[in-house]
């Protein structure tokens, strides 16, 4: 088979198939339309999200028997019309989701006990300790919407700090040893700290709104690392601003560019989320790990020998 890279990834991917008989091209620099008129000859492509894979793409794909995302999210592909036309469809959540869940607890934890503001203070002459007063995870009721992979990695991270996990998941019947299962009304009534682990469809865009905010029984503090259009920012800032979110750790913004690389566009909102100590704003690295790039790769590599040996 012959394989088209449209995005950098680890070596492991090269070596391993073209030890099983895959020859590859790479091209990581190609607009859309000058893949278009060449995508015809390949077999299969490995993508991140630089190129968005829609009807147009897959038309013009007329040999494609497989397109593998290396990461978790598919919203750069039109699924839908991809496996109509018989295309097989592969992810690799699996590789990411324990950096995904270690960067949830983390940015939660510099954002409780206030690690960043306390350390450039510090490192500024500035000794502060009632200011700089934390917050404990201990007793908490940590809710996650969404129990996918990274749902389930991130509870079991949480196994170890005393909180009580719940949980919201469209599918029924996913309670384990980690996490019980709620609906999404006694989520929002029971818990102090909401995290969100969500794939970005027309059902999950602006999930989390001024509505849902107003829903929530307690102050709360809010983790996103799923998507930044799952979030209207607008509702969550006015929150911030109004301490009904204590704080947001936020790895995603709906301001990113489609291929992730950078922002896009800038406004107040973004301007207030970057300069207030009430967030913590990383660059869509959660799933970003030494490790992950690896597992991320392999996961890949394996799902498609077990498809196509």
């Amino acid at each position: 088979m012959k394989i088209l890279l449209l995005d950098k990834n680890h070596l492991l991917i090269t070596e391993q198939l073209s030890a099983k008989g895959f020859s590859f091209d790479e091209d990581f620099n190609s607009t859309y339309d000058e893949v278009l008129k060449k995508i015809e000859n390949y077999d299969g492509i490995i993508i991140r999200s630089r190129i968005p894979i829609d009807e147009n793409f897959v038309k013009n794909a007329k040999n494609l028997k497989f397109i593998a995302r290396v990461g978790a999210g598919m919203e750069n592909i039109d699924v839908e019309f991809a496996q109509k036309s018989g295309i097989k469809l592969i992810s690799s959540p699996e590789g990411n989701r324990d950096s995904v869940a270690e960067h949830v607890l983390g940015m939660l934890l510099i954002l409780m006990h206030r690690l960043f503001i306390s350390s450039q203070e510090v490192k500024n002459g500035i000794w502060k300790r009632e200011e700089n007063r934390g917050d404990e995870l201990l007793g908490k009721t940590f809710g996650i919407i969404g129990y996918g992979n990274m749902g389930k990695a991130t509870a079991k991270r949480l196994s170890g700090f005393g909180v009580n996990v719940i949980f919201h998941d469209i599918l029924p019947n996913l309670s384990d040893e980690f996490a019980t299962q709620v609906s999404l009304e006694t989520l929002k009534k029971e818990a102090d700290i909401i995290s969100l682990h969500l794939p970005i469809t027309k059902e999950t865009h602006y999930l989390f709104d001024e509505k849902f905010i107003s829903e929530m029984a307690k102050d709360f503090y809010f983790v996103n690392t799923a998507r930044g259009e799952n979030v209207n920012t607008k509702d969550l800032v006015e929150a911030l601003k109004s301490g009904k979110i204590k704080g947001a750790a936020l790895d995603v913004l709906e301001y990113e560019k489609p291929s992730f690389e950078n922002i896009a566009t800038k406004n107040e909102d973004l301007e207030y989320l970057l300069h207030s100590e009430k967030a913590i704003v990383t660059p869509h690295i959660a799933g970003w790990t030494i490790q992950s790039k690896e597992k991320l790769a392999q996961v890949i590599v394996d799902k498609i020998l077990a498809q196509f040996p």
